[in-house]
Formats: C-alpha cells, structure tokens, sequence
C-alpha cells in the first residue's frame, strides 16, 4: 500500500494521536530507565512507574488497534513518522545552518 494513501485513510488525527502517544511511551521508557538508575528512594518508585506506564501505553495501542490491522504501524505510522522527523531535522539543520552563517558574517 502506498504511504500517502495510507495516512489519507488512517486520517490526520488518528495519525497524530497514534505518534504523539508513541513518542509519549518512548520518553517515558527512557525517563524511567534513567530516574530509576539514578535516583533514590521516592524517585526510584516514580522512575519505576514511568518505566511501566511507558510499557503499558504500546501494547494497549497494540491490542487496540494495530492487532486488528495489518501492517497499520509501518504503512500509516512508521514510515510517515520518519518522513516529519525527517523533514524536521532537515529544517532544524537549514535554519540552524543559517542562524550561524548569519552570526558569524556579524
């Protein structure tokens, strides 16, 4: 299937939401790993709840929706998804390229 007629389909929404909440587990995973190795007592328990909570977040996503749907996480959220951070770091290297071509002519 054709990325561009899966995200049409998929809609807008349900494709932001979907990423949003990926990225939303993904840095608690993260977070959770680091707040539990290094912090003590209470933090430890937060850095541990984080840790589950990101877990917890895919796998409802799964069973939600991408279990009834074949190849809805690569065709609708993957490949788009890596096609914005692309686009995004490519504009965040160009303005930043910019901002310091013009820093450094001042």
């Amino acid at each position: 299937m054709n990325v561009w007629a899966a995200m049409s389909a998929a809609g807008a929404g349900t494709i932001f939401v979907e990423i949003l909440l990926l990225v939303l587990s993904l840095t608690f995973i993260v977070l959770g790993i680091l707040t539990a190795y290094f912090g003590s007592g209470k933090s430890r328990a937060a850095g541990a709840s984080l840790l589950v909570v990101g877990i917890i977040i895919p796998l409802i996503l799964y069973f939600a929706i991408w279990m009834h749907e074949p190849g809805h996480f690569t065709n609708a959220l993957l490949l788009p998804g890596l096609i914005y951070v692309g686009g995004a770091l490519v504009g965040l290297i160009v303005g930043f390229l910019a901002f310091l071509g013009i820093i450094m002519k001042t």
